[in-house]
């Protein structure tokens, strides 16, 4: 058997755990398949663990790994992304009604730190359960099924009522699995690495809803970037050498004086890309500076976040957030809202006829959808997040991120329609900025948080760009948390005090 396994690992080339590290990260394309020997843990003996990192096209790069005992037979695989974590989270919500075969084929892309749940039978299947894996919607739930049943003998033994309430579980169970009842399949992984198939890609799909949220510090923790449990309950900042402690109440205030345009618009760059510097201070310098203390969110180190506020012609005031650490070099922005919450969404609608209209700025926030009309083509609020950038940056991201999410279906198991529909698609989006024909852009935002910068300086003479507000629906109001909210306290308290004044 020795001399077997010896012929093995000259033929196969075993090799020890940092080769197979720097094979992960390195950037080339065609990896190497690795033989790594690694310990059974059924049976005590050593056995052969496989990896291989491959690339899903336009999707994440993975590292599958396969052990396999020769002693006892125990096998197993699991997928693991080799990539970056997403800066968002993601929750997939599919609506599967009964009968319906074919949306249980949909592939599923489920990383190590994704939650599955169906609401209908209060099930949910927590990361560590079901690790990451590449299967279908049904591949999922017959797995589920089938590690509960694994046991039911033993149950049966020691806890009979148990495994008489398990047993019509999973009548329920397989009664999804196989279509005969409806269910919704949700989806959630802070890492934003999880997938469900959208087979009507790029148009949207009506039986899937697609949510990006901001991760809170216990999913942060989760994921390894916070290992401070004090920094999730709140922090008291270490004195720094030679000085006194400082506080995250305590905001250091610069003068414009003191700052000036040069050193503001350095402060930002460094911070984040020149172009959404350059963008931002076209219209205004900052009145004034302020400095306060934070952490990174990579490494848990003290940084410092820099904040300004600005006031963009015809839109609104804007607060401008960028830092950056010192110890990993982490960079961020975020360009957020000033003001109230305004009273009526707006829709902004561009038709694109010449070269200057690429150059147009936009401020596309989280809450806001992209459509193109001419292409059919539809972007859900909160796909892309909120950015800084031109016409011919908005297109080029959404095409980026089609190719990023979607595109990983391109393989060998793809129909020939199916492929040809997503290539005549790419080349009718590269179209859109060689300007072959005149095209729409339409910016839909509940809150009225979006803009389009005009190309003359009275916003009224420029035809080509029509802005329109709207009236919400209630539906609108209530994913963004307005229904629920009671501002009467605070209504009371502001009209106490005018009258207190004029009195």
């Amino acid at each position: 058997m020795s001399e077997k396994m010896e012929g093995n690992a000259n033929r196969d080339q075993i090799v020890d755990v940092g080769s197979v590290v720097e094979a992960v990260t390195a950037e080339d394309g065609d990896a190497p398949l690795y033989n790594l020997e690694s310990l059974c843990m059924r049976c005590g003996e050593n056995g052969i663990t496989r990896f291989l990192l491959t690339l899903i096209p336009h999707f994440r790069k993975i590292l599958l790994s396969a052990f396999e005992c020769p002693h006892c037979g125990e096998r197993n695989n699991e997928v693991q992304f080799a990539g970056e974590i997403q800066p968002c989270g993601c929750c997939y919500s599919l609506e599967i009604p009964s009968g319906e075969q074919k949306m249980l084929n949909r592939q599923v892309v489920k990383s190590e730190s994704a939650t599955i749940k169906i609401p209908e039978l209060d099930l949910e299947i927590p990361p560590e359960a079901q690790r990451g894996s590449l299967s279908t919607v049904e591949g999922i739930l017959m797995r589920a099924a089938d590690e509960l049943q694994a046991l039911q003998e033993e149950r049966k033994k020691v806890a009979p009522e148990t495994a008489e309430a398990i047993d019509q579980f999973l009548v329920k169970l397989q009664a999804c699995a196989t279509g005969e009842s409806a269910f919704t399949f949700i989806l959630d992984d802070p890492a934003g690495n999880s997938f469900i198939e959208n087979p009507f890609a790029p148009s949207s799909d009506p039986s899937l809803t697609i949510k990006f949220y901001e991760r809170t510090p216990e999913q942060q923790a989760s994921l390894g970037y916070l290992v401070d449990s004090t920094q999730i309950e709140g922090t008291h900042d270490e004195a720094p050498e030679g000085g006194e402690a400082v506080t995250a109440d305590q905001v250091r205030r610069k003068p414009h004086g003191s700052i000036g345009a040069a050193a503001g618009h350095r402060a930002i760059a460094q911070s984040n890309s020149a172009e959404i510097a350059e963008a931002l201070f076209r219209y205004t310098a900052p009145e004034e500076v302020m400095t306060f203390p934070s952490t990174c969110g990579a490494c848990a180190a003290r940084c410092e976040t820099r904040m300004f506020v600005t006031n963009i012609p015809y839109f609104q005031e804007v607060i401008v957030m960028a830092s950056t650490c010192d110890s990993c070099g982490y960079r961020n922005s975020e360009l957020k809202p000033g003001g109230q919450i305004p009273d009526k969404g707006k829709r902004i609608t561009l038709y694109v006829k010449n070269v200057n209209d690429l150059s147009r700025d936009v401020i596309k926030s989280d809450t806001a959808s992209v459509k193109v009309p001419e292409l059919d083509l539809e972007l859900a609020s909160g796909t892309l997040g909120g950015i800084v950038t031109t016409v011919e940056g908005l297109i080029a991201k959404i095409s980026e991120s089609l190719e990023r999410v979607h595109g990983f279906t391109f393989g060998d198991s793809l129909d020939e329609h199916r492929r040809s529909k997503w290539i005549d698609f790419k080349t009718r989006l590269s179209k859109l900025l060689s300007l072959e024909e005149a095209w729409t852009l339409i910016l839909d935002d509940a809150l009225a948080n979006s803009f389009v910068a005009p190309a003359t300086d009275d916003l009224k003479d420029d035809n080509q760009l029509a802005f329109e507000e709207y009236e919400r629906s209630w539906e609108q109001n209530e994913e963004l948390g307005l229904n629920d909210m009671d501002t009467s306290s605070a209504d009371v308290a502001y009209e106490s005090t005018n009258t207190t004044r004029t009195e």
